[in-house]
């Protein structure tokens, strides 16, 4: 039986925008993927306590608050702490381009600013997923 890729969709912070994590959840079900939208105002503890409950092999962390550079990074963070190393972290929402390179460099695999289609997203969540076999 071939695994059904789990993507947890996660709102950081104090952001109260969610259109486009609900739009990417809809994408990425679309795609094959099983989705987990976690709601707004998550902490970093939060969505890693849902991501090992819910045992997915992907979080897809938005942010439109600005707040990114400490919470995506945080997620990151935290995995490491529960010893998690195998669950891809992606960030996507409005991030300014000099931003990236830092969220990068602090573990996030991509980001997906507004307009990227979502088959690309779903494409590299496919290519880059570190657990089980992609579908």
């Amino acid at each position: 039986m071939e695994h059904k890729i789990r993507v947890l969709v996660a709102k950081p912070g104090l952001d109260g925008h969610d259109r486009g994590a609900l739009v990417i959840a809809q994408g990425l079900r679309d795609a094959g993927m099983e989705v987990i939208y976690t709601g707004l105002r998550q902490t970093p503890e939060q969505i890693v306590a849902a991501a090992i409950q819910e045992d997915v092999d992907c979080i897809g962390l938005s942010s439109l608050s600005g707040a990114h550079m400490e919470l995506f990074p945080e997620v990151v963070r935290l995995l490491k702490a529960e010893g998690i190393e195998d669950i891809l972290v992606i960030g996507g929402g409005v991030i300014p381009d000099e931003d990236i390179p830092g969220l990068l460099q602090a573990g996030i695999a991509a980001i997906f600013t507004p307009g990227t289609p979502i088959q690309e997203t779903a494409d590299f969540i496919r290519k880059n997923v570190k657990r089980g076999s992609a579908s």
